[in-house]
């Protein structure tokens, strides 16, 4: 006999499929000026398992300027988190983990390559911000000067560079006129030969410009130094007649003993440095025993007393020498004429400063002395302007009056004189008055030119009126800083 039954048979799942990670949209490359969040990729993930064990989760591995951010179930989307720089970073390789939830746990990764895209954010950079540069004068026109150089870190377009001379000014002339600059690799060639003379140092700028868009730049200067040449030989300005080219007269009496200073020879080169270093020389002379001339001053003196034997008339021939390479000369000829009975021999230079040394000091110690005599005079004249101000500054109502020696009155004069003074910017009032044993009183009344007659009472007295009370009225009715009376005896 035979028996059936059904069986079910669960199988129970175990962790035995990794996660798969699916990349549904890529976008490569981004621009390196991304703002922060936009997206660079869609990714979804899945496991065939089931329960914990297909449950999927991803995570970058290394550190990049990108984030994962979860949408739906098992859905990202890779994102920016921060600043793209492509030069430092051109591309970056961005590591993907899926790992499950199962146990053990299994993991599976995949790398996604983003490239960066270059924007024009760097300006062209020079090797140096300025370049110093050393010419010789006469230079050949078309040669090089000297090159410059500048980079840009962007990449294509936004890295080839052009060079370009700025506009400027070199004595008064466009700087174009003097140089030339080569716009593909930046060498500066020169457009005439320069004259050091004239023309010792002039500065160029250079601008270097990228072709992105908008284009960047950044400048340099370039210092270009004119090198001193010999191209100049010596040129007489003294005696003035041998500079013009004719001969140098000079005149010297017989009676002169050794050292005697003849003439001297002064001479100039527009070069500088060890090529305007001047040397002089006697070349050739009538009578080589007679005179000499100093190396480095140029003087002319006598080697030793003028004998009768001597020729009236002696011919030098000077030679002027520079220091230079190749060296350069020019020469002089003085004709010395010697006479007799020349009482005014030609002094020393040297002597001759010593004197109006002396005189200079001399006058210049009367001028010190009469500086200081005319400021203590000006001084003391300050002060008693000062006190005189002072004084009349206490009157309010700008008038000043001295009263003296008014308790000694005795008797009041019955006639009294008025009499208006000028006394400079005062004016001034005097009240005369005698008594019956012939003395007399005198008021003065002292007056600013803005005060008025009507400012003041006159009060003729009588011959019943004391005086002294009119004063002491007037006295009542005024400050005692306006008024000072001042009474003085007078002998009749």
């Amino acid at each position: 006999m035979d028996g059936h039954c059904g069986v079910e048979i669960k199988v129970v799942d175990i962790n035995d499929n990794i996660p798969e990670i699916i990349v549904t949209s890529l976008t490569t490359p981004v621009p390196e000026d991304s703002a922060v969040g936009t997206v660079i990729a869609l990714i979804s993930a899945k496991d065939s398992d089931s329960g914990d064990n297909g449950k999927v989760k991803l995570s970058l591995s290394s550190k990049s300027p990108f984030q994962l951010n979860p949408s739906v179930s098992n859905h990202y989307s890779l994102v920016t988190k921060g600043p793209l720089d492509r030069e430092k970073h051109d591309h970056y390789s961005v590591k993907i983990i899926a790992t499950d939830s199962g146990n053990p746990p299994l993991s599976s990764e995949r790398i996604i390559l983003v490239e960066l895209l270059d924007v024009n954010d760097n300006p062209p950079v020079f090797s140096q911000p300025s370049y110093v540069v050393y010419v010789k004068e006469n230079y050949s026109p078309g040669r090089i000067l000297c090159s410059v150089s500048a980079t840009d870190s962007d990449s294509g377009d936004n890295s080839k560079i052009s060079y370009s001379l700025l506009d400027s000014k070199v004595q008064d002339v466009s700087v174009s006129s003097y140089v030339y600059i080569n716009s593909d690799n930046g060498s500066i060639y020169s457009m005439h030969s320069f004259d050091y003379e004239k023309l010792k140092v002039f500065q160029i700028q250079v601008q270097a410009k990228d072709q992105g868009s908008p284009s960047l730049s950044s400048n340099a200067t370039v210092h270009v130094f004119i090198l001193d040449q010999n191209d100049n030989a010596p040129a007489v300005i003294y005696p003035s007649s041998a500079a013009m080219g004719s001969l140098s007269h000079q005149r010297m009496p017989r009676s002169a003993k050794a050292g005697h200073l003849v003439t001297k020879v002064t001479a100039v080169d527009a070069d500088s440095g060890h090529n305007a270093w001047i040397s002089y020389k006697v070349s050739e002379a009538t009578d080589g025993s007679l005179f000499t001339v100093n190396l480095y001053t140029g003087e002319v003196r006598t080697k030793r007393a003028v004998s009768e034997q001597d020729d009236s008339s002696q011919r030098l021939l000077i030679e002027i020498k520079d220091d230079g390479e190749p060296v350069q000369s020019a020469t002089v000829t003085v004709s010395i004429l010697l006479e007799d009975g020349l009482h005014e021999p030609i002094l020393d230079l040297r002597q001759k400063a010593v004197e109006p040394s002396k005189k200079t000091g001399r006058i210049t110690l009367y001028l010190i002395l009469s500086l200081a005599s005319i400021s203590v005079l000006s001084l003391v004249t300050f002060l008693i302007l000062a006190v005189k101000c002072i004084r009349n500054s206490r009157s309010s109502a700008s008038c000043c009056t001295r009263q003296s020696d008014c308790d000694d009155y005795k008797n009041p004069n019955r006639n009294l004189q008025l009499q208006l003074n000028t006394d400079g910017p005062i004016k001034y009032v005097e009240v005369l008055g005698g008594d019956m044993l012939s003395q007399s009183q005198s008021f003065r009344s002292c007056m600013s030119p803005m005060s008025e007659y009507s400012d003041f009472t006159l009060i003729k007295p009588s011959s019943t009126t004391d005086f002294k009370e009119v004063i002491s009225v007037l006295d009542a009715s005024l400050p005692d800083s306006t008024w000072t009376f001042e009474s003085q005896q007078v002998s009749t």
